[in-house]
């Protein structure tokens, strides 16, 4: 199984910045996609940002310009650099990875516990 581990959320004014971190351990073959969702009060858990084995990105149109994403295939973990964030930014920030635990596995979903992010003054 693989597991997920983040750290990096926190309270934060608005215009500052956090940076997640996740890192996927256990049994692992192979890791594809890793990215980053969120999910805000009362509403339904979004892309904010993924990036592909070979290191295509896609964002969120919110976060284009303030978010970058980033991962270190040598240490199978993924980032996420939040910069000027904003109220609207507050939410919980789930890692999801895909990936095959053994030669012989299907590739599928793994999610990390989330961490909470809270953007305010």
């Amino acid at each position: 199984q693989v597991q997920l581990v983040e750290s990096g959320g926190g309270l934060v004014q608005p215009g500052g910045s956090l940076r997640l971190s996740c890192a996927a351990s256990g049994s692992i073959f192979s890791i594809t996609d890793m990215g980053w969702y969120r999910q805000a009060p009362g509403k339904e858990r979004e892309l904010a940002a993924t990036i592909s084995s070979g290191g295509s990105i896609n964002y969120v149109d919110s976060v284009k310009g303030r978010f970058t994403i980033s991962r270190d295939n040598a240490k199978n973990t993924v980032y996420l650099q939040m910069n000027s964030l904003k109220p609207e930014d507050t939410a919980v920030y789930y890692c999801k990875t895909t990936a095959a635990a053994t030669r012989y596995s299907f590739l599928r979903d793994y999610w990390g516990q989330g961490t909470q992010v809270i953007v305010s003054s």
